[in-house]
């Protein structure tokens, strides 16, 4: 249930950040509407990960994947440059995801 949980967590993040960009710096309504329930059921439904995984665990996992998800949106679908030092640099964080949960993960 804790994953389930976390993976709504990283799915209302990632949704809130790639709101945040259409919103024009909370100019736009919707966006920015979108932005602040994203990041509110985000929090929400990190808290409730955090009653069955360890604060570590949960944090990397929830961190990682959305800066890496968030990079990804950016480069295939919001015009972002990519290259291949940005590409590294998301297989890095997924990799450091895992090497701390394979450490410490209960």
């Amino acid at each position: 249930m804790g994953y389930a949980l976390l993976a709504g967590a990283i799915a209302a993040e990632v949704a809130g950040t790639t709101a945040m960009k259409y919103s024009e710096g909370f100019s736009r309504l919707w966006p920015s509407v979108i932005t602040v329930a994203g990041y509110l059921l985000a929090f929400t439904l990190l808290a409730q990960t955090l009653r069955t995984l360890s604060v570590g665990t949960a944090y990397a996992i929830w961190a990682g994947i959305g800066t890496a998800a968030v990079a990804a949106i950016g480069m295939l679908f919001l015009g972002e440059s990519t290259s291949m030092v940005k590409v590294a640099g998301i297989a890095l964080v997924i990799a450091g995801v895992v090497v701390l949960n394979l450490g410490g993960a209960h």
